[in-house]
C-alpha cells in the first residue's frame, strides 16, 4: 500500500504502518506535552501504542477467523483511524462472514475482561468517557478503550464490523447483492452523521465518516459488479485485439510496437501461439535505460504471468488476477494458445460501463491473437 512500510510478519501476514500513523503519534505527543510536559507526552504516546496493539489484535481476530475458512490475509495496515486487514476475499457464506466480523470485537472483549477481572483495573463511567485522561491508571484506560472499540466497531455502518454483521444477517434472508446494497446505504447514512457530529465534536469523526462513505460505496459497486458478471466467461471481457512479440524480438521491436499501438502490455508468444512471458510498457522503459536496442525481450520480460482458460468464469479470472497482483492475465484456449489478456485497466472499464448501464450485455468474443 502506498505510503506504508512493513514492520513485522505475523502468521504469514505482513504488518504495515501507514506514515500518517507516525505523524499521528507525533501530534499526540505534542498535544500532551503542551498540557503536562514530557511525562504527559510520554504517557500519551505509550497509551496510543498500546491502543493500536489492541487494534492490531482486533484485526488478527478477523484474520485467524478468516483463515479457518481458507481465506488468507497477505497484509494488515495500521492507520490513525484503526487497522485494515486485506482479506483475499469475503467469506462466501453469510454465517462465515458473521463469524469473521464478530471475531475482531470479541478480541477486544477478551482484552477488557482480562484487564478488569484479571488485573483488577478499576473502571468507571468517567474513565470510559475520558480514556485519554492521564490521571487514570493505564490499565483502566486501556480497558475502557477496548470497550469503546467494541461499541464503535459494532455500529451497523458498513463496512465496519457491525455493518458486515448486518449484511450477513440480511444475506440469510435475501440475495447477497441486495443485502450489500441495503447495508451500504445504511453505512452511507451513518457516514453522514459521523461527519455532521465531527463539525461540533471532533474533526476526526469527519475523516472517519469520509472513509466509511467511500468504502461503503466501493464495496456496493464491487458486489453489484460481481453479481452482474457472475455468469460471464473470461472471453466475454478479455482484450483480444492485441499484438504480440516473438521470442526473437528485441527492445527496438518492442519500441516500434509501443509507438504504433495503444498497448501497455506486450505478450511474448512462440511459433505455436503459446505465451512465453510479458513485457509491460513500464518494464520496457526501464529496460531501455539499462540495455541496448538489440537486447532480446527474453532477457527483460516477466516470466511468471498467471493464466486462465477462455471458457472459465470471469470471477475465477478476477480472483487469480487480484491474488497474483500481476499486470495482466493470459487467456488461453484449450490448446494452451494465447487468445487474449485480462488487465486491471479493462476490468475497470467494464465496471464503469456496468455502473452506467447495469443492463448492458457483454457478448463472448471469439477473435484470436
Amino acid at each position: 500500500m502506498l505510503w506504508s512500510f512493513p514492520i513485522a510478519r505475523i502468521a504469514s501476514t505482513v504488518v504495515r504502518v501507514h506514515v500518517t500513523f507516525l505523524l499521528f503519534l507525533v501530534w499526540i505527543g505534542a498535544a500532551y506535552w503542551r498540557v503536562g510536559g514530557r511525562d504527559a507526552a510520554q504517557d500519551g504516546v505509550i497509551f496510543m501504542l498500546i491502543l493500536f496493539a489492541c487494534v492490531l489484535a482486533h484485526e488478527f481476530g478477523h484474520i485467524l477467523a478468516a483463515r479457518r475458512y481458507g481465506i488468507r490475509t497477505p497484509e494488515v495496515t495500521l492507520w490513525p483511524i484503526g487497522g485494515i486487514a486485506s482479506l483475499e476475499r469475503i467469506p462466501d457464506k453469510p454465517r462465515e462472514e458473521l463469524i469473521v466480523a464478530l471475531a475482531g470485537p470479541a478480541v477486544n472483549v477478551v482484552i477488557a475482561a482480562v484487564l478488569i477481572f484479571g488485573l483488577g483495573a478499576s473502571l468507571s463511567g468517567d474513565t470510559v468517557a475520558e480514556v485519554d485522561n492521564p490521571t487514570a491508571s493505564l490499565a483502566a484506560r486501556v480497558a475502557a478503550a477496548n470497550i469503546v472499540l467494541v461499541v464503535f466497531n459494532l455500529i451497523p455502518a458498513f463496512p465496519m464490523d457491525g455493518g458486515r454483521v448486518l449484511r450477513a444477517l440480511l444475506a440469510m434472508r435475501m440475495s447477497y447483492a441486495e443485502a450489500t446494497r441495503i447495508a451500504s446505504r445504511i453505512g452511507q447514512g451513518a457516514a453522514f452523521l459521523f461527519a455532521l457530529a465531527g463539525l461540533f465534536l471532533n474533526p476526526m469523526l469527519i475523516i472517519i465518516g469520509l472513509f466509511i462513505y467511500l468504502a461503503a460505496s466501493a464495496e456496493s459497486q464491487h458486489v453489484a459488479f460481481r453479481d452482474g458478471t457472475s455468469s460471464l466467461p473470461v472471453r466475454s471481457v478479455m482484450v483480444s485485439a492485441i499484438e504480440a512479440l516473438s521470442p526473437g524480438s528485441t527492445l527496438d521491436d518492442a519500441v516500434d510496437l509501443m509507438l504504433r499501438s495503444a498497448q501497455k502490455e506486450f505478450p511474448v508468444v512462440d511459433g505455436s501461439g503459446q505465451p512465453r512471458g510479458l513485457l509491460t510498457r513500464d518494464g520496457l522503459i526501464v529496460a531501455l535505460r539499462q540495455g541496448t536496442p538489440t537486447t532480446p525481450v527474453l532477457d527483460v520480460m516477466l516470466r511468471e504471468i498467471p493464466s486462465v482458460q477462455d471458457w472459465q468464469p470471469l470471477e475465477t479470472g478476477l480472483t487469480i488476477l487480484n491474488q497474483s497482483k500481476a499486470p495482466a492475465l493470459f487467456v488461453l484456449n484449450r490448446n494452451q494458445q494465447l487468445v487474449g489478456l485480462i488487465t486491471p485497466e479493462n476490468i475497470g472499464e467494464m465496471m464503469m460501463v456496468r455502473n452506467i448501464r447495469p443492463d448492458w450485455r457483454f457478448r463472448p468474443r471469439t477473435q484470436e491473437v
